[in-house]
C-alpha cells in the first residue's frame, strides 16, 4: 500500500493557514526581539530616534540652506544653532508661565478637587484627611523623598547627556543624510537594495510629516485656546496655551489631558458658566482641528486610524512611559509607510514599481510646507 505524501495529509486551505501562521509567528518573534533589545539598550536606541524625529523637522530648513549655496557641514551646524536658539527659547517661555502661573493653576486645581469633593460626602472627608497627615506622611517617608530627590538629579543629568547626544546625532544625520542610501544598500543584498531603499524612504517621509504637521497644529491649537482662555480671564492661560503645544506631540490623549486642566482651572476660579464657555473653546478648537487643520495639512502624510493610535500609545506607555507615548505614533506611522509602500509595489502581483531616483533619505527634493 502506498503511504501518503505529506502535501495530501492536510487540505490546501489548512496548509495555507498554517503557513501564514507560521510567517506572522517569525515577525512576531522578531518585533519582540527588536522591542526587547530596544529596552535593553535604551541608553542608546533613545538619541538615534529623537535624532530621527529632530531630522525630520529639520530638514527643510537644512534643505533651504544648501539652496543658498552653504556648504553641508556649515548648513547643518546653522540648523543645530537655530534649533538651540528656538527649543532654548521656546523652553525659557514655556518655563516661565509655569512659575508665573503654576501657583494659580495648582491653586485652582485644588479648589476644584474640593468643590467636586463635596458632593460626594465621604470622599471630601478623605481629601482633608490627606491634607491634615501630609506632614505627617512627609516625616515618616523624609528618607524616600531624600533618595527620591538624588534620582530625580540623576535623571536631569541623563536627560542633559540624551539631549547632547541627540542634537550631535542630528548634526550628522542632517550632513551625510546624501550617504544615507548608499549606507543601507551596502547592508542588505544586492537584490533587495532598491525595495529597501524605497521602504526606508516611505517610512522616512511619513515621520517627517507627521512631526512638521504635528508641530503646525500644535502651535495653532494653542494659540486659539491661549486666545480663548485669555478673553475668559481664566487664570494662567499662558501656562495652559503652553500645556496644549506640548502635550499636542500625544494625539488625542494630550488634547483631553490638557482640556481637562483648563476646564478644570476655569470651573475653580471662574465658576461653572466660564468653565462651561472653557470648554466650548477646547471643543472647538478640536473640530477645527479634525476637520480642517488635520486633513489640510496632513493630507500627504500617513493616515492612521484613531484605534490605532491609541493603540500605539497605550504599546508605547507599557515600554518606555512617557517617552514611549511620544514615540509610539511616529514610529507607528513609519511602519504603516512602509506597509504602504509595500502594498503600492506588490499589491497589483506584478513587478515591482522602479525605484525612485536617490536623494537621500531626508528627501531633498521635498516641499518645505507642512
Amino acid at each position: 500500500m502506498q503511504t501518503p505524501t505529506t502535501g495530501t495529509l492536510l487540505p490546501e486551505p489548512v496548509r495555507r493557514v498554517a503557513a501564514w501562521c507560521a510567517v506572522l509567528l517569525l515577525v512576531a518573534g522578531v518585533a519582540a526581539v527588536g522591542v526587547w533589545l530596544c529596552v535593553v539598550f535604551k541608553t542608546a536606541v533613545t538619541p538615534v530616534l529623537l535624532a530621527i524625529l529632530g531630522t525630520a523637522l529639520l530638514g527643510p530648513l537644512y534643505r533651504r540652506l544648501l539652496r543658498m549655496k552653504v556648504q553641508k557641514s556649515l548648513a547643518a551646524g546653522l540648523t543645530v544653532v537655530a534649533v538651540l536658539a528656538v527649543v532654548g527659547g521656546a523652553t525659557y517661555i514655556v518655563v516661565a508661565a509655569l512659575i508665573d502661573t503654576g501657583d494659580q493653576i495648582v491653586a485652582s486645581l485644588r479648589q476644584a478637587a474640593e468643590d467636586i469633593a463635596k458632593h460626594f460626602g465621604a470622599a471630601g472627608t478623605s481629601l482633608d484627611d490627606l491634607s491634615r497627615n501630609a506632614e505627617g506622611l512627609l516625616k515618616k517617608f523624609g528618607g524616600t523623598a531624600a533618595s527620591g530627590v538624588i534620582s530625580g538629579i540623576s535623571v536631569v543629568g541623563q536627560l542633559i547627556a540624551t539631549a547632547v547626544l541627540a542634537l550631535l546625532l542630528i548634526f550628522f544625520f542632517l550632513r551625510d543624510s546624501d550617504r544615507a542610501a548608499g549606507a543601507l544598500r551596502s547592508l542588505v543584498p544586492r537584490a533587495t537594495g532598491d525595495t529597501v531603499e524605497a521602504m526606508a524612504r516611505r517610512a522616512f517621509e511619513a515621520v517627517e510629516g507627521f512631526m512638521r504637521g504635528t508641530t503646525f497644529i500644535a502651535l495653532v491649537d494653542a494659540t486659539l485656546i491661549g486666545i480663548g482662555l485669555l478673553v475668559l480671564r481664566v487664570p494662567g492661560a499662558v501656562g495652559l496655551a503652553a500645556l496644549v503645544f506640548v502635550t499636542a506631540y500625544i494625539p488625542y490623549l494630550g488634547a483631553f489631558l490638557s482640556g481637562a486642566v483648563a476646564v478644570l482651572v476655569a470651573l475653580a476660579d471662574r465658576g461653572f458658566v466660564i468653565a462651561l464657555w472653557a470648554l466650548g473653546v477646547v471643543l472647538a478648537v478640536q473640530v477645527i482641528e479634525g476637520h480642517l487643520l488635520q486633513p489640510m495639512v496632513q493630507s500627504r502624510t500617513v493616515h492612521m486610524h484613531p484605534a490605532a493610535v491609541m493603540l500605539a500609545i497605550t504599546a508605547g506607555a507599557s515600554v518606555a512611559g512617557i517617552l514611549g507615548m511620544l514615540l509610539a505614533v511616529p514610529l507607528t506611522a513609519a511602519a504603516t509607510g512602509v506597509l504602504g509602500g509595500l502594498r503600492s509595489r506588490y499589491g497589483e502581483g506584478g513587478a515591482p514599481d522602479a525605484p525612485d531616483t536617490p536623494q537621500g533619505l531626508s528627501g531633498e527634493s521635498g516641499s518645505d510646507t507642512p
